[in-house]
């Protein structure tokens, strides 16, 4: 006999760890490895359009209405339809799109967003912490007042995460203009210095600050 009978009932424990470790495989480069975590550029269609260049470019929106947590919270809240009706109980309420989110406001079933900038669920990411510390939302999401479908501008990858925790001065501003897409200074570079030393800013390199 070439192996021992106790090894038969091994084989099915090969065998379905085998079959799950390849499903995992499948899994993560289907899911970590599509445009959602990695590709810049990527722009999803959404259920209904919503024109950024037209509602922060042109009007003048704060990011800070419709995604209402970044200063408190880790994460950066989708707004609820209730927030869109806020305006659109009286603008354009004959609009065939505007007549969708009034729809979904009535029947209290939320508008199925998809997300843009998607990180892994092993990546801990906190907006608060970041806007508190003068991080310019245009640093990470791009000029969101300038286009009409939003898309992911920067690779959100660990290394250029990495890059500017080493290096945060050029992405520091006073807290006050964090939203201002247009804000711009002489010396970046030489502001950032001061902001960071007169606020105690740490940008931590370890492995849990981000992986926890």
């Amino acid at each position: 006999m070439l192996f021992p009978k106790w090894l038969d009932k091994l084989t099915p424990i090969f065998l379905w760890g085998g079959i799950v470790g390849l499903l995992g495989v499948i899994f993560v480069f289907w899911y970590w490895f599509s445009p959602k975590s990695l590709n810049v550029g990527y722009q999803p269609e959404q259920p209904i359009p919503y024109n950024h260049q037209l509602h922060v470019g042109q009007l003048g929106l704060d990011c800070r209405y419709c995604h209402y947590t970044v200063e408190q919270a880790a994460h950066a809240a989708i707004p609820p339809t209730e927030v869109c009706m806020n305006c659109h109980t009286l603008v354009k309420t004959n609009s065939e799109n505007i007549k969708k989110v009034a729809a979904s406001y009535e029947n209290e079933e939320p508008i199925d967003w998809v997300k843009v900038h998607n990180l892994p669920d092993y990546a801990y990411f906190n907006h608060s912490r970041h806007v508190a510390a003068g991080v310019g939302c245009v640093e990470c999401h791009g000029r969101i007042d300038q286009m009409e479908i939003v898309y992911q501008a920067e690779p959100l990858s660990m290394g250029w995460c990495l890059e500017c925790h080493r290096n945060p001065a050029g992405s520091i501003r006073p807290v006050e203009f964090v939203t201002d897409m247009e804000w711009s200074t002489e010396d970046p570079v030489a502001l950032g210095h001061s902001l960071i030393a007169a606020n105690n800013i740490k940008a931590r390199q370890d492995c849990n600050t981000c992986h926890r």
